[in-house]
């Protein structure tokens, strides 16, 4: 700092100026009045005035001197302590160790500075922990202004808007985001952005996006002067929960109409017997073959339920040993054979290799998975087509399997139908032609299950009006079992 502008040196140039106007007007009146009446010792007096002046001059500077020491050099550590602190250095102290009003003020300051400094590591730990508890969320946390710009996101938010920008929602939303590079509500937010801001409260909702659905909730932030100055949002993936949920709902309503069909034929055939409504011993005789039809029909129903359930909830109890599959397979073709010349199909078996050893399986688990295949096919497949099964053992060593394929020439599936034949009640009514009786639609989530826990695999692939072709592929050394 330059001595002339600080305090002390203008203090020190005003007293110097006060000084010599002193100085000036006492020459201009009282060396005349010397000359006149002190003409003989008139040089001493100049001489002793000349002195004074000196000595005048002298003491202002010591005392300039003495303020200098004193207040403009701790001010100039005050002021320089001040800027560190400005710049972030917070643990700056001052030694100034006096008793006056600046060694109170550099207390002041030393006390402010600490006090400064324990604040800012506080907020800085605050920071850390939310920003820990952010990352650790497995929620998507968003935090926009009231401009709608985003200003706060964790990873899983980070993840997510990428994906929600590249979609293309509409030509209006694709140009704005080109043209302005800042991040913005994204599209399926905004609805629920402009209710928080119109309401002023939190607001919550399912938001679809492609397969996906998201629960959002999304609270204002607000101002010292209670005004919202953004919004933070909580996003969370609830696709799996509603697909459970509707699964549960279909469940039940699949279970209901199910059981309801047998029930109801089961009540009004019941009712005809006890009114008396059969006319003959015969005609009683078909009432009573109906009823005892139907109660089978729910028998059945209602143990591939407790079977599903059980092997669900991972209790299938296998009974593994070495098995040939080429008995049970010779064993079903025979069985099935009958039923293929009363319903005029051409059935055959084509066994590819010899050797089809499973060193572990349950035999009546892959007779039941092989029945339910056949029974399907021969009930979706016209009189005058082909079903085929064929058997063949793939690899070699630790690494061989066992493949089983069942080709009928049926109606076929809908390709868009094709990823969910294995879920519990699927019935492609649409596209399958029945036979006169139906299944549960249990079967092949039981096929599924009974395949899988043999380790093995099953996919299926079909054509309309061409057929479909299940295909079961059985690891020969089960290394689960």
């Amino acid at each position: 700092m330059n001595f002339w502008t600080s305090l002390v040196g203008k203090l020190w140039a005003t007293i110097i100026c006060l000084v010599a106007c002193i100085l000036i007007t006492m020459a201009l009146f009282l060396l005349p009045y010397i000359d006149t009446n002190f003409s003989n010792n008139s040089g001493d007096i100049k001489r002793l005035f000349t002195y004074t002046a000196i000595i005048g001059f002298s003491m202002t500077t010591f005392f300039a001197l003495f303020l200098l020491t004193k207040i403009t050099q701790p001010m100039q550590k005050l002021i320089s302590a001040t800027e560190a602190i400005s710049k972030g250095e917070y643990s700056t102290r001052l030694s100034i160790v006096t008793s006056d009003e600046i060694g109170k003020l550099a207390n002041t300051f030393n006390h402010m500075a600490a006090e400064l400094e324990e604040n800012i590591r506080n907020l800085n730990q605050e920071k850390e922990h939310l920003a820990s508890v952010l990352r650790s969320m497995s929620d998507a946390v968003i935090t926009f202004n009231n401009s709608g710009h985003i200003i706060l996101t964790n990873p899983p938010a980070q993840k997510l808007i990428p994906k929600w920008k590249d979609i293309d929602w509409d030509m209006e939303q694709s140009n704005d985001m080109e043209s302005k590079p800042e991040e913005k509500v994204p599209k399926p937010l905004l609805d629920l952005f402009e209710r928080m801001l119109q309401e002023s409260a939190d607001v919550s909702a399912n938001v679809h996006v492609k397969q996906g659905v998201w629960s959002v909730r999304m609270a204002p932030l607000y101002a010292d002067d209670d005004n919202i100055r953004g919004a933070v949002a909580v996003l969370r993936d609830v696709t799996e929960q509603v697909k459970l949920e509707k699964m549960r709902q279909d469940f039940v309503a699949n279970v209901s109409h199910e059981i309801r069909t047998p029930l109801s034929m089961m009540q009004g055939y019941s009712e005809a017997l006890l009114d008396g409504m059969a006319a003959s011993p015969e005609e009683g005789q078909e009432l009573i073959q109906v009823i005892h039809d139907e109660s089978l029909r729910m028998g059945r129903l209602v143990k591939d339920l407790l079977d599903l359930a059980r092997m669900e909830a991972g209790h299938t109890d296998l009974h593994l040993r070495r098995l040939d599959m080429s008995e049970v397979l010779e064993r079903v073709f025979r069985k099935f054979s009958v039923r293929a010349k009363e319903s005029g199909l051409d059935l055959l078996y084509d066994k590819r290799t010899e050797d089809l050893v499973l060193e572990a399986a349950d035999e009546d688990k892959l007779e039941q998975v092989l029945t339910n295949l056949l029974d399907n096919a021969f009930r979706h497949t016209p009189s005058g087509k082909q079903i085929r099964i064929a058997a063949e053992r793939l690899g070699t060593g630790h690494a061989s399997e066992l493949q089983i394929k069942i080709e009928d020439e049926g109606a076929g599936i809908p390709q868009e139908d094709l990823p969910y034949v294995f879920e519990r009640f699927y019935k492609a009514d649409k596209a399958r032609v029945r036979g006169g009786s139906n299944g549960t639609g249990l079967g092949l989530a039981i096929v599924k299950n009974i395949v899988e826990s043999h380790s093995g695999s099953i996919r299926v692939t079909s054509q309309i009006g061409e057929g479909t072709v299940f295909s079961i592929r059985l690891p020969v050394e089960n290394h689960e079992s």
